[in-house]
């Protein structure tokens, strides 16, 4: 499933992030990979400090294996589904692990880079 997470950076963890985004470490030992990295590299960020990326998810509950990495160095403000689950094969039983090889995320990582700034551009500044 996909979602659309939002959030802020915690105080005094920037140079931390960035440091773990430079080295490969961020997510280190998880099993979404280089998925963090990715998504870091897709993350708008808006005029209030906060960041928005999509991201692919099979954990119930939502991003359960991924919180603890994400929470190291950000506060998630929100996580909700990025589309309709009916849609999603994934999810409506018809194609197991979907969302892997979908376009659905390239389009809505399209649609979102239209808006704010990089996120990493801005984190590394």
């Amino acid at each position: 499933m996909r979602y659309l997470v939002k959030a802020r950076v915690k105080s005094g963890k920037a140079r931390a992030l960035v440091r773990a985004i430079d080295d490969g470490t961020l997510g280190k030992g998880s099993i979404a990979g280089d998925e963090y990295l990715h998504d870091m590299e897709q993350a708008r960020l808006n005029d209030h400090d906060v960041a928005t990326w999509v991201e692919i998810c099979f954990c119930d509950p939502p991003l359960g294996e991924e919180r603890p990495y994400w929470e190291e160095y950000l506060e998630l403000l929100s996580v909700k589904d990025a589309h309709s689950r009916r849609t999603c094969r994934h999810e409506n039983g018809t194609e197991p692990w979907a969302c892997c090889d979908c376009d659905c995320t390239k389009k809505l990582e399209e649609r979102l880079a239209t808006q704010g700034t990089s996120f990493l551009e801005d984190l590394r500044r």
